[in-house]
């Protein structure tokens, strides 16, 4: 199976009063000051929207979130364009991109440290119903990739891998780690 256009999703730490007001600013600051490999465009505020997509910064290439879809606060990497390379490096762009985009978040003063990754729940989406629909063959031919891919990620730690199964939803694996890690020792273990 060919993977493309792969979405991470890191899950925030949450009090539940998270305003994400304060990230339009900071992702128009992302597009000004070019900090990210893709091409950024605009800035869309749908914190209107209940349980949805939240402040997306949109790109040509991929989207970057802070979302809550499914009562599931995060931040979305969401990859639009085709990529090369094997499924394994597309599952390491879209998670690097993810994790930098997660570390500038947490480390930006505009933020005031209220926007911080869990650091054990990650969930993988592939945004192309057509190349992977959400059946069990496609998770039969998924699993030894995004296997390999958490194994790297967790530096071999121990984790749980389970899927979401409703076939009206995008093909959808929750990665969960045994125990939390830090953004940057994610970031180590994909460029190890």
């Amino acid at each position: 199976m060919n993977l493309q256009h792969v979405n991470v999703k890191l899950l925030l730490k949450s009090n539940g009063n998270v305003d994400l007001e304060a990230l339009i600013p900071v992702f128009h600051g992302w597009i000004q000051d070019r900090v990210c490999e893709e091409l950024l465009l605009d800035v869309a505020d749908y914190r209107h929207v209940p349980a949805g997509p939240g402040v997306v910064l949109i790109g040509l290439q991929a989207d970057y979130a802070v979302d809550n879809n499914d009562d599931h606060l995060g931040l979305r990497y969401n990859r639009k364009a085709v990529l090369d390379g094997n499924n394994q490096d597309r599952l390491r762009q879209a998670a690097r991109s993810a994790l930098t985009a997660c570390r500038r978040l947490e480390a930006d003063p505009r933020l005031e440290g209220k926007l911080q990754f869990n650091g054990q729940e990650i969930e993988i989406f592939v945004n192309d119903r057509l190349l992977a629909p959400n059946t069990d063959a496609t998770r039969d031919a998924s699993e030894p990739d995004l296997r390999s891919f958490s194994q790297k990620l967790f530096g071999g730690g121990e984790y749980s891998l389970s899927y979401n199964t409703d076939p009206r939803r995008l093909f959808t694996a929750f990665v969960k780690a045994s125990r939390p890690f830090p953004a940057a020792d994610l970031l180590q273990n994909l460029n190890s």
